[in-house]
Formats: C-alpha cells, structure tokens, sequence
C-alpha cells in the first residue's frame, strides 16, 4: 500500500479517557518522522472515516465505560503481576515480576484492543469484521469479540502459520469465524495483512478492518496503542502496591509491538525505568531468517505507514521468519520507529534456540507455559537479571500463553 500524504503542521492529540500520559502522535498521524497515513486515493475516505468515527468515541464516556466493563466482567481484568520468585532465585540477580496477560479470556493481550475495535465497529453500524492474524491470537480474539457482541467475522492468515498454529486455526472455527488461507507471498503474516487489506477495499461499506497492532495507517497504531495501554498502567499501580517503588526495567517482545506498547505507554515519561523491546533473530542474521526489524532494517514504507523495515534494493519488504508465527512480520509499528531514534527504548533480540530454552525454563520452573512470542522476552530477562542486583526489579510482559505452541514445541524438542 504506497500513496502520498500530506503532513501539515503539527497539533497534540486530545487525551483519552484514561490517557496514554503522551501527546503522539500529531494531527496526521505521525509519531516523530513515523506513521501517517500513505494509502491510494480509494481508501484514504474509508480509513478517514475510521478516523473520525475513532477520535469522537475516544471523548464518549459512555464507550469507555462499556469498554471497562467488559474489560473487568468478560475479559478479567485486570490480570495479574506475578512476582516470579523461582525464576529470580534461580537466575540470581534481579527479581523478575510477570504481567500476566495470559491469563485473560482467549489467552493474550490481543482481546485488549479487540474489543474495543469491535465496540467501535458496532458503533459505526458495520456487519463484519476482518483481521490479519499470525499466530492466531488476533484472530481468536477478534472472532471472541465479535460473537460478543453480534458480528460476522472473518480472519485471513497465511498458510505456513495455519499448519504451525492449528489449535487456533479450530478455535476460530468453533467461534463461527471465516478462515481465509493466504498462499501468495511467503504466505505469513505480511501476507495475511496484505490480503485483508484487498478484501477491505472491496467490502468497506458494511465491513471494519480490526488491525491487529500498532501498525498500519492512522488512526490504527495510536488506536491500538490506547486500548492496550491498560497493560501498563495496571502493572504501574501493581509494582508500587507490591514492591513500594517502579521497576528498574520493563522487557517485552516486539513484532508489529502492540504488547509492548500495551505495557511501555504508561511508563514512558519516567526516565529512570528502563525500557527493552526484544526482537526474533530467528535462525541467523541472514535475510529471510529472522525478522529484527529494528536491529537490521532501514525507514521505508509499508502498510500505509511510513516506519523501520526489512527491505531490499527496491524498497519491498524482504521475507522473514520467527519461531513465534506473531512476530515474523517486515516492519513493526512506528512508534517503536520513534522511539529507538529517540533512544527511550532499548531494541536487542533473542534467538530461536535462546527463545525455545526460556520456553522450556519458565514452564519448568515457574509452571507458566508461555507463548513463543512471550518467551523472547523471558530469554532476554533470563540474560539480563544475573547482571544486575537483588535490589533491582525487571517487568516482563508475558504477552499470551503456549497452548497454541504445545504440537510445534514438542516437535522441535523431541518430546
């Protein structure tokens, strides 16, 4: 999607009830020199509408207030933080504290901003709902979302991730959602986004696009980002309940970065905490086999946005891969752009064979199977605390559970 947006001069953003505590992005969409809205003349109406519908329900008490009753009463929230005692005591060094946003309804933070884009969709009288899924996290919780609260859904994902994520590829089924296999491309995640965005041009008139991270054209990154920032501003209130202070270190995994954003928001402004977004280094630093985007890659466009990928010679996005279907994705969201060229936060990775030994670890020794996705985060935590004193505290979002991943694990271990 390539197109050419105006960028007028800059305004804040009005807050949203509960507030992200940042003014980005501007008007236009744009988090720093990242974002905006780059999309052919046929879909700029459309997502403007999306936009507008966005911005007046974001002032609407009423929504936030049925939005924070679902939270509480459907979802469970909020989720725990768990101070995860055996792994710290094993590791040495700092104490690790979980947010355990595996356990809410559907097993990941991606019924956070689903619901509220279902909400959204409802709102704005569409009939259907579509999304682009990898690991098959969105797609549960976008098809949850939408028998809730009585929409047609329908999810494209691409075909290598239907075989490794088959439990929820049946899940999706079983929710009366649609599954659309992707075979173009490398038929992954970048291609499941590329397919639904195609059946949106087509189906816009009754039909709303669930994004389903901090990517994509304004309004979408900011969107996503502001019904995910509950992560961060319970785990605030949590650390300062149980430990009387804010942590030393926040660590969360980054694909398009909507778990990251969910907990990072909310402590961004406190300069002293932190901040360390863990990207898939996957098989090696060859291209095509890993998806570090913001380790290797350079700005560019892709999805409507303007952002760090991976990309060739040309400027198209390079193929990719993870252990984790959720991360292997060229780009990632531009406020993550924004923020490694502001140096608030810290981007490293983690490998498939350091990610799948945190799998293993963090399940053996503090019973908590974690998604694949989740597990780079705890291997670059399981580096990080030995180096540092018992004194300090590091918060890892364990971002979805390992049921999806349990047939692929046990595959790649032997088990």
């Amino acid at each position: 999607m390539r197109g050419v947006a105006r960028r007028p001069g800059r305004r804040k953003r009005a807050a949203m009830t509960g507030s992200n505590q940042i003014n980005l992005p501007d008007a236009q969409g744009f988090f720093g020199a990242y974002g905006g809205r780059f999309v052919p003349p046929q879909l700029e109406a459309v997502i403007k509408e999306v936009e507008e519908a966005y911005l007046a329900i974001r002032q609407d008490q009423s929504f936030w207030d049925e939005y924070q009753s679902l939270l509480k009463h459907y979802v469970g929230r909020p989720s725990p933080l768990w101070h995860a005692r055996n792994l710290s005591t094993k590791l040495g060094g700092a104490q690790i504290y979980l947010k355990r946003e595996d356990l809410n309804h559907t097993g990941a933070h991606k019924i956070n901003h689903c619901i509220g884009e279902a909400l959204l969709a409802k709102r704005m009288g569409k009939k259907r709902l579509i999304a682009e899924t990898g690991a098959g996290q969105h797609g549960v919780a976008l098809a949850t979302a939408a028998a809730l609260v009585g929409l047609a859904c329908e999810i494209h994902m691409g075909a290598i991730d239907i075989a490794k994520q088959h439990p929820n590829v049946i899940r999706m089924k079983l929710l009366g959602c649609k599954v659309i296999e992707v075979t173009q491309g490398g038929a992954c995640l970048k291609d499941a986004v590329d397919s639904a965005f195609t059946d949106f041009v087509t189906n816009h008139k009754d039909t709303f696009f669930a994004i389903g991270s901090v990517v994509g054209p304004h309004p979408y990154p900011m969107m996503v980002q502001d019904f995910q920032s509950v992560v961060g501003r319970e785990a605030r209130t949590q650390i300062l309940e149980q430990a009387g202070r804010l942590p030393d270190y926040l660590v969360a995994c980054v694909g398009g970065g909507s778990n990251a954003m969910g907990l990072f928001t909310a402590f961004l402004p406190d300069k002293e905490v932190a901040i360390i977004g863990v990207e898939p280094a996957g098989k090696s630093a060859t291209p095509g086999e890993h998806a570090a985007t913001l380790t290797y890659g350079t700005p560019g466009m892709l999805h409507g946005m303007k952002t760090y990928l991976l990309q060739d010679a040309q400027g198209e996005p390079l193929p990719v891969h993870s252990i984790a279907s959720g991360l292997d994705y060229p780009g990632v969201g531009p406020i993550h752009s924004y923020l490694k060229d502001s140096k608030r936060v810290e981007y490293v990775s983690a490998n498939d064979a350091e990610t799948l030994a945190a799998f293993r670890q963090l399940s053996e020794v503090e019973g908590i199977i974690p998604a694949l996705e989740s597990a780079h985060a705890v291997a670059y935590a399981a580096k990080l605390a030995p180096t540092l004193g018992k004194d300090k505290i590091v918060i890892v979002n364990l971002s979805g559970r390992g049921d999806k991943d349990i047939d692929y694990v046990a595959e790649k271990m032997g088990l």
